[in-house]
């Protein structure tokens, strides 16, 4: 159970300046929560595997196709720089740590 004084203590550790209204609000809150836990360690999770989602999704994106662009040669052209069949960028990552 936690009481009022936790509730300022928690707030004043997370430097939130509270009212006692919500210091009474948050209190019971809390409790609310903290008895839903209760409730919830009541369950036999034994056989439970572990889950990251309560219902299952599937990806729903189209599969990519590999197909040629006709007009790389002008796309190339149009580029500020080019090396080869590429397009030549400035290096944005670097190994320096200073």
């Amino acid at each position: 159970m936690i009481d009022r004084e936790e509730v300022r203590k928690v707030a004043n550790l997370a430097r939130l300046n509270i009212t006692e209204a919500e210091e009474a609000e948050f209190t019971t809150q809390l409790n609310s929560i903290l008895g839903y836990f209760d409730q919830l360690s009541e369950l036999d999770t034994t056989d439970v595997p572990p889950t990251t989602r309560a219902i299952e999704t599937s990806n729903i994106t189209r599969k990519d196709k590999l197909t040629p662009f006709p007009y790389k040669e002008e796309l190339l052209q149009a580029a500020p720089e080019q090396q080869g069949d590429f397009f030549r960028v400035p290096k944005i990552i670097s190994n320096d740590e200073g």
